[in-house]
């Protein structure tokens, strides 16, 4: 697919940074996707340069699936690297029919699915000497985190908090997902921590 030259420089996300049409255009965008997929097994083709500059820059994003207030599939990455309303329909098709905890999503699902999109803000490292004082800089429904260790590598996103909301929680169950125990600690540990804007 070609696409038109764009501006290089990444979405950082605020609540003011898209307006209430370009959000409604990407959660469009997102159930469009997955009803191509039911129909024709394959992403929706964007043209990209039909869209507004904003939804034109690069963003990374995560694109939640919930049916029936049960998780039904959750796709996103962490860096940004392709424009913003193409990424939304590449994470809501992998979301439905490519996350491996779930069956595809039947057309009969499509129309009751909650969609949800986060735009995620550029990583930043995160500099502590002690669990106890990364917990205490921990910000409960604002920090995303990433967690690596070695080969092992988690992340959370800010919404995790609701069903997470001790810090202390938080950071053992992204250890669990990681693959470590819950009480691991290690110097070389690294954590970075964004923020992200909920859509839908």
């Amino acid at each position: 697919m070609a696409l038109m030259p764009l501006r290089m420089t990444n979405v950082n996300p605020t609540d003011s940074s898209l307006t209430p049409t370009e959000k409604n255009t990407l959660l469009d965008i997102a159930r469009a996707t997955i009803t191509h997929g039911v129909q024709h097994s394959k992403p929706l083709t964007v043209s990209v340069a039909k869209f507004s500059p904003a939804l034109q820059q690069q963003c990374a994003t995560f694109v939640t699936l919930n049916l029936q207030q049960q998780l039904r599939g959750c796709i996103g990455t962490l860096e940004a690297h392709q424009p913003l309303i193409q990424d939304v329909a590449e994470h809501a098709f992998a979301a439905a029919f490519e996350d491996p905890r779930f069956a595809p999503v039947t057309a009969n699902e499509v129309s009751q699915l909650d969609i949800h999109i986060a735009l995620l803000t550029p990583a930043t490292a995160m500099h502590f000497t002690s669990e106890d004082d990364l917990l205490q800089q921990l910000q409960p429904g604002i920090d995303g985190l990433i967690l690596q260790s070695g080969a092992h590598r988690a992340t959370f996103l800010p919404a995790v908090w609701e069903s997470l909301p001790e810090p202390k929680q938080f950071l053992r169950q992204l250890k669990l997902k990681a693959g470590l125990e819950k009480n691991f600690w290690n110097d070389e540990m690294k954590v970075s921590r964004y923020s992200a804007i909920s859509i839908g």
